[in-house]
């Protein structure tokens, strides 16, 4: 029988827009944290804001895992990060040449080419109104952000800005980088994707219901997740609600491959 060790480096769980890390009755991670932890892995959530931009989630990442450092003494964290969290954690290894304090990076649904959404809530005259602005700025610090900007966020999803992004912000050798994403079978996977799926299937292809396959693929390690998953369901928001899919299994698989790796 193979024995499951846990990863060597603490795992930092960081999540993309809408979700947060403050408590409530809605799980982002849904049974993802506590089934990493059954093994013995260290497991930490990042405590970005929801609708924070780059550099305000990275600031507040970076003080993440260097209390979770402190805490745990270890040299190094692992971080698996989902949608816009993966470029969160992206532009925190690049600006703050943290590759000496982050051993690897697990995107999973992560827009790493632009989001085609984004393009389509920009082109929008309305988002750009000074009114829409500030009722924008509200919402996020209601939802309780501490450093929301939403029009800034989506302008920074869109495809002709994330090309830029890709220009600038690189990957660091010292860190282990895979990508690893979600494709629905049909529009009918997730009813809540059921537009925005046929949307972005029109335009760039197979999706996960926000972002599309195209843009979920980056770097030399991507790797498509198999089973007709959604973007929400994807970081088991809906808890187990895919018939013969074990969502926190996959995310413990993604674990066991790190520790395999020495990470």
């Amino acid at each position: 029988m193979t024995v499951e060790l846990p990863p060597k480096y603490p795992i930092v769980l960081v999540h993309g827009l809408i979700a947060h890390d403050r408590p409530g009755i809605i799980k982002f991670w849904g049974e993802i944290p506590d089934t990493l932890r059954q093994n013995g892995t260290k497991v930490f959530l990042g405590n970005t804001d929801s609708w924070g931009d780059y550099e305000s989630n990275a600031q507040l990442l970076k003080t993440t895992i260097d209390k979770v450092l402190y805490e745990t003494n270890s040299e190094k964290v692992n971080i698996i990060a989902h949608s816009k969290g993966g470029l969160d954690s992206r532009y925190l290894i690049w600006k703050y040449d943290y590759g000496g304090k982050v051993a690897s990076l697990t995107t999973v649904s992560t827009p790493h080419h632009g989001a085609e959404l984004a393009d389509l809530i920009y082109k929008q005259k309305i988002v750009h109104t000074r009114i829409a602005k500030k009722f924008l700025m509200f919402f996020g610090k209601l939802y309780g952000d501490k450093n929301p900007d939403l029009f800034k966020v989506n302008y920074q999803l869109t495809t002709e800005y994330m090309h830029r992004f890709n220009d600038n912000v690189l990957m660091d050798d010292r860190v282990y980088y895979q990508s690893m994403y979600t494709v629905m079978n049909n529009s009918f996977d997730d009813v809540m994707f059921l537009h925005t799926h046929q949307y972005i299937q029109k335009i760039s292809g197979d999706n996960d219901g926000c972002v599309s396959e195209y843009s979920a693929q980056w770097g030399n390690n991507s790797v498509k997740i198999e089973g007709g998953i959604s973007h929400a369901q994807s970081f088991d928001l809906k808890m187990g609600e895919i018939p013969g899919i074990n969502i926190p299994g996959i995310y413990k698989k993604i674990a066991n491959g790190l520790s395999e790796k020495g990470f």
